[in-house]
């Protein structure tokens, strides 16, 4: 096929387009031509580069267009953060046949009622970041309900991988915790510990686009969880990162308006998004009907990111 990329050198797409062009696809990848990918394949020599600035293309009414004229079978956007940039997109490739893939996010979830969460529930979502990618799933899949728009949607969970920081044990980005975790020093944890953090490896969730890419009469118009086979508890995630590196896991849980006097701001507000949502996802309906099958559980996918980290001295 004719695939089109957007965002094919990010964490998702530095797997992504290599697996595509393995598998035989044409792929043109956009991207600002900022980054270099986080992984380097020979797969890279065989692909169209095409360097847009979305935000300025959308601002000039472009982006969609600029898309549609290169006439691709299917487009998979992974930088798709405003309702204004789905609609955009979305118009220009109705009607015409192209099969859309959309990376949407489990933050579509507001607080769960029972888990693991399926795709099923009303969304609930809060927070800026989960509003606007709730009403994008919305769109998109009543466009596909009109049939005026093959479209899928994939939500991927905390994305972890080498080149970038992982969720860590307290909810947040901060290398220090697996330090000190890596040290054997205390490491306080907000509450007690027994809120959820659900992690996927970008390979995963590359496997994942391939295989709805690969079964678009069983994904289109649907939308499918992309996340490890279980999440994590924070404390049970210290516990086992503290065991990993041969250190006992001192741990200290402190109610979280407490907790938060110890950390900067950064941190204690993205600690408060993971724990208030506390992801816990289930993969049911991508196993069933893609043939989802990760290969890297949380923990799995955590070590290996955190060996790149110590290989590049951040922990």
């Amino acid at each position: 096929m004719r695939v089109v990329i957007i965002g094919g050198t990010g964490h998702i797409g530095s797997y992504l387009t290599p697996r595509l062009v393995e598998a035989g696809h044409a792929v043109t990848c956009i991207s600002r031509g900022v980054r270099e990918p986080y992984l380097q394949h020979s797969a890279w020599k065989h692909v169209t580069q095409l360097n847009l600035d979305r935000s300025a293309e959308e601002r000039a009414g472009m982006f969609g267009e600029r898309i549609a004229q290169l006439d691709a079978e299917a487009v998979i956007d992974l930088t798709c953060y405003f309702l204004e940039s789905a609609t955009q997109l979305a118009e220009a490739l109705m009607d015409c046949g192209t099969y859309l893939l959309h990376c949407g996010t489990i933050w579509v979830h507001g607080p769960s009622v029972e888990v693991p969460t399926t795709e099923e529930p009303p969304r609930r979502p809060f927070g800026d970041y989960g509003i606007r990618k709730a009403s994008i799933e919305a769109y998109l899949l009543d466009r596909a309900r009109s049939a005026k728009l093959t479209v899928t949607v994939l939500h991927p969970g905390h994305l972890v991988g080498p080149g970038w920081n992982p969720i860590n044990p307290t909810g947040n980005f901060n290398p220090k915790v697996f330090t000190a975790l890596a040290n054997g020093t205390e490491v306080a944890i907000p509450n007690i510990g027994m809120e959820t953090v659900h992690h996927v490896h970008a390979d995963d969730v590359a496997q994942c686009f391939m295989m709805a890419l690969a079964k678009p009469d069983a994904a289109r118009g649907e939308s499918f969880h992309v996340v490890s086979p279980a999440a994590l508890t924070l404390r049970g995630y210290a516990e086992e990162m503290a065991s990993w590196f041969g250190q006992p896991a001192l741990l200290r849980f402190l109610p979280y308006e407490e907790w938060r006097q110890s950390v900067s701001e950064k941190d204690a507000a993205a600690t408060w998004d993971h724990i208030s949502h506390s992801p816990n996802c289930s993969i049911r309906k991508a196993r069933e009907l893609l043939g989802y099958s990760p290969r890297y559980s949380s923990l799995q996918a955590a070590k290996e990111a955190v060996s790149w980290m110590m290989q590049n001295n951040l922990v």
